[in-house]
């Protein structure tokens, strides 16, 4: 399975993005999709997530700004980003929890990450 993470670049202050990361691969079912972010010197932390039954969890530093949601044909989590800040500079990496069919196997995978640059 590879997650591909794309959206990410350069915004001011106040603007918006929105990330979509990808899931393709074996066949598999999802147990949960999240976004996590790195910025310099700070350990990665988890900004979003979404379980299979549809219900999100945010970091307290996004909630109200921040939306994720899920394409489940598409096998598509997105990270829509609004009122975006400074301090939400970071490399934003996906990540899935999800039960492989064959071999049949939980698994976590990570995307490559997508810088996020917020200018004041």
């Amino acid at each position: 399975v590879q997650l591909q993470a794309s959206g990410g670049g350069l915004v001011q202050v106040g603007g918006s993005l929105k990330l979509s990361c990808a899931a393709s691969g074996s066949s598999f079912s999802v147990y949960f999709m999240a976004w996590y972010r790195q910025s310099p010197g700070k350990q990665r932390e988890l900004v979003a997530g979404i379980r299979d039954g549809g219900a999100t969890n945010y970091a307290d530093s996004v909630k109200g700004r921040f939306t994720i949601s899920r394409d489940n044909a598409k096998n598509t989590v997105y990270l829509q980003m609004n009122s975006l800040e400074p301090e939400d500079t970071a490399v934003y990496y996906c990540y899935a929890d999800l039960q492989i069919s064959w071999p049949y196997s939980r698994r976590q995978y990570w995307g490559k990450g997508t810088q996020v640059t917020v200018s004041s």
